[in-house]
Parts: C-alpha cells; structure tokens; sequence
C-alpha cells in the first residue's frame, strides 16, 4: 500500500476496508474514547456504515483523502489514524488536524510527531494556509500534543454535546497554526 507520509516510527497510509477490525478494537477502548464519546461501545455496524465511509472520502482540493490510517514502522501494526482534513471541500487553505491512537502508542510522540509531519506536508505541498485543532479543554494530553505539534491556544468555546459527558462541562478550546508563523519557527 502506498504511503502518503512516513515519520521515523510512523507510516500513514490510505485507510481501506480492511481497517475495520482494528477502528473497531480503537473505538471500544473507554480511554480511547473517553473525551470523544464518554467511552461508550461503539458497533461493528457503525464501523461500517459512518466510521469507514468518512475516513475513506476524498477531497476534491487535495485529490487524496483527509484521514490516514497509522502503522508502526517497523511492524506494521495498526496504531490509530490521523485527520487533516479541509474545512471546505474544495479549499486546502484550512485544515482541521486530528489523531486518535491505541493506549500501546500513548507517550512514545507518535501525535507530535504524525502531526508535525502532516503540518509540515500541509504547508509545503498542499497548499494550506492554516491548521486548527480543537478538543475538550480537559484533554490535557491532546492539548500539549498541540501545543508541541506547533500550534497555539486560540479559544476557549463552549460546544453544543448532544449527550453530556464527563469534562464537557468544562467546554472546549481551539488551537491554530498559520503558514506565515510555521514558517518563521523554521
């Protein structure tokens, strides 16, 4: 399969058919999913029917997808996925970028990594002009992901959950990161 990234330790990849299984073993981990759906179940039928549907669309301004399936390089293992996505369907100028790993890819900088890599590809190949990123302000791990990943605290907003979970009531925050600051850091 062809890679559209590769970092030291990770490859990103197309997502195919045959991801199911290990989306479905990420969506059912409580901590994985704690600060996205409150750590419920999520079904074999969802998996197919709105979670694989989604990551395998195509943008028409990028000509290639917005999310990536995860591997560790060396083994090949299914670590998660990773989003950098267009707003607008058919603007690459902002991308929203997201990441969701398996607890065994927790703490070794897979996210910083995967998402600096992505962000670097953003700004000198897709023609993205500013990355965003939001979470539940109580994400603290995401949040200095962001944070190391080169984006900067935005806002603080309160979201509209269509089911309470625990830290929404904390609300949410959004970071950014525009091509012109990238490109001075450099």
């Amino acid at each position: 399969m062809h890679a559209f990234l590769e970092t030291e330790q990770l490859v990103l990849r197309p997502f195919t058919d045959a991801d199911a299984d290990g989306l479905f073993a990420l969506d059912n981990d409580p901590d994985v999913m704690r600060f996205i759906n409150g750590g419920r179940p999520v079904s074999r039928g969802a998996i197919h029917t709105q979670t694989l549907p989604r990551l395998l669309h195509d943008y028409p301004c990028f000509g290639t997808r917005g999310y990536w399936a995860a591997e560790e390089k060396t083994t090949g293992a299914f670590l998660g996925w990773f989003e950098f996505r267009p707003l607008d369907e058919h603007s690459p100028a902002v991308v929203e970028l997201g990441y969701r790993l398996n607890k065994a890819a927790w703490g070794k900088g897979h996210a910083t990594a995967g998402s600096r890599a992505l962000i670097s590809k953003g700004f000198t190949a897709l023609a993205v002009e500013r990355v965003t990123a939001n979470t539940m302000a109580a994400n603290t791990r995401s949040r200095r992901v962001m944070e190391k990943a080169g984006l900067s605290f935005v806002r603080h907003f309160t979201g509209d959950w269509p089911e309470a979970i625990a830290g929404s009531e904390h609300g949410e925050v959004e970071y950014d990161l525009a091509r012109t600051d990238w490109e001075q850091r450099r």
